[in-house]
């Protein structure tokens, strides 16, 4: 089969490697269909941070279960499935709190191999969210927005919940990318009645406006502050703030907007904490890390883009087949995509 793997900083290629094999309990093999390209695998394409050469890529996915483990009996063979990037029990303390992504009992490993023709996913009774019918039951609009379900519009709405976005708030969303996007869905399917997208990109702000932002701010540094505090009731702050960058200066920014009392939901990974304390003259709150799937995809997320309630497959604004893998990934590194769609196989 085929498989994405990374060589060196700036260079991804596609291999024959072996099919993956049921090998332990609660396993399954799933027929890749649609996979993408997220923000964090550039840090190691980039030569941010490290990899190892000659690894599998790829974390975001949606496929149809070919074969599992004679203990699964949640899934079984040709169910049509989400692949979090996610590895959750579903029943350790971390799990059962909605921190999925903190998983007690997750095994040990690197998190790869979905920008590939097959896969092999466990635990595969709690982690697979099931998608009703087959693949070719629906259009390649509502195949992108399941593909989100992956990763990136759980990681957003992960951010507005950790913000505490409730019914009528006012919520400021820093980040334009795939993440902070799919941050304004998730800030309007909990009711926000006022979301503010800082944004420096019009193809960008224009998609945030069709999710839901009713205002955005393209200015920067103190004026973007400013312009951010005026949009707010008494230019206090807003309510809540998604904080969708990682960047040092985004956390500070999101201090100076916040309101007293008001909390940041962070979902960008940190370069590093940030030394103002500001956070605790103003009684702000800052929570946040690494995003739950699948309890989000069940409860909510799944239902809103089956109704059309939602539709955040709109971020994928390029997409590529896996033997043009390497441009996918300069394309999201360029900037000429907010998000990367790779159509794996047909429908």
């Amino acid at each position: 089969m085929k498989a994405a793997v990374f060589i060196e900083p700036g260079k991804v290629e596609v291999k024959e490697v072996p099919k993956p094999q049921i090998d332990g309990d609660n396993q399954a093999i799933i027929r890749i269909v649609r996979a993408s390209v997220c923000g964090s695998d550039l840090w190691w394409y980039r030569g941010i941070s490290e990899r190892q050469t000659d690894t599998f890529i790829g974390h975001e996915a949606i496929g149809v279960v070919e074969e599992t483990s004679a203990d699964v009996d949640n899934i079984q063979v040709g169910d049509f499935v989400v692949v979090p990037f996610t590895h959750g029990c579903g029943h350790c303390v971390a799990c059962l709190n909605g921190f999925e992504g903190d998983c007690l009992n997750r095994k040990s490993g690197d998190n790869g191999g979905y920008q590939a023709e097959y896969m092999k996913y466990e635990p595969a009774n709690s982690g697979l969210v099931k998608i009703p019918g087959k693949p070719e039951d629906y259009t390649d609009a509502q195949l992108a927005s399941f593909q989100t379900l992956s990763d990136v519009m759980a990681t957003g709405y992960h951010a507005a919940q950790n913000a505490e976005v409730k019914p009528g708030s006012t919520v400021a969303v820093i980040g334009d990318g795939a993440v902070g996007l799919c941050g304004v869905i998730g800030a309007k399917l909990l009711g926000a009645s006022k979301i503010i997208l800082l944004s420096h990109h019009e193809d960008r702000a224009e998609l945030g406006k069709a999710f839901g932002a009713t205002d955005i701010v393209d200015t920067r540094g103190d004026e973007a502050i400013q312009d951010v505090l005026k949009l707010t009731k008494e230019n206090a702050g807003a309510d809540a703030i998604l904080e969708c960058v990682g960047a040092t200066s985004a956390i500070e920014q999101a201090g100076q907007i916040a309101r007293p009392g008001a909390v940041i939901g962070r979902v960008g990974v940190p370069q590093s904490e940030p030394k103002s304390n500001q956070l605790f003259w103003k009684n702000v709150g800052l929570r946040g890390g690494i995003a739950s799937v699948t309890k989000p995809d069940k409860e909510v997320l799944l239902q809103a883009v089956l109704d059309g309630e939602i539709n955040p497959g709109q971020v994928f604004t390029k997409s590529f087949d896996l033997d043009h893998i390497e441009d996918a990934y300069e394309a999201m590194s360029n900037r000429q995509a907010i998000k990367a769609l790779l159509v794996i196989s047909d429908k």
